[in-house]
């Protein structure tokens, strides 16, 4: 399992970026993909996710309405949309993976921390 995140950089308050999360080495169609983000002094936190099995997509409360999530299954990518930044998004984001059935019954972070394949991360930086 290979994830390689992109799209990072400096933005302005109020501005956009989309990041994009490029996999390869397992069955694209059927694992959910998730986004985290760790901001400087702190731990890392879960931002949205999709299943790619059924569909499923779901947006943290911090960010809902301004970070959207998506995939392209023909290209194995998941972006994440983000509008609206705002200096509190200042963080190095990260993709995972797990198996969709992993994420059945339980809250939607766990299986990816638990047993989620990551990327590296790429930097936002959010200015005043």
């Amino acid at each position: 399992v290979q994830l390689v995140e992109s799209g990072g950089g400096l933005v302005q308050a109020g501005g956009s970026l989309r990041l994009s999360c490029v996999a390869s080495g397992f069955d694209f169609d059927d694992y959910a993909i998730g986004w985290f983000r760790q901001a400087p002094g702190k731990g890392r936190v879960g931002v949205s996710y999709i299943n790619n099995r059924d569909g499923t997509t779901y947006v943290e409360a911090s960010v809902k309405g301004r970070f959207t999530i998506s995939s392209d299954n023909a290209k194995n990518t998941v972006y994440l949309q983000m509008n609206k930044l705002q200096t509190a998004d200042t963080a190095v984001y990260y993709c995972a993976a797990v198996e969709s059935g992993a994420m059945y019954g339980v809250a939607w972070f766990s299986p990816f921390q638990d047993v989620g394949s990551w990327g590296q991360g790429t930097r936002v930086t959010v200015s005043s």
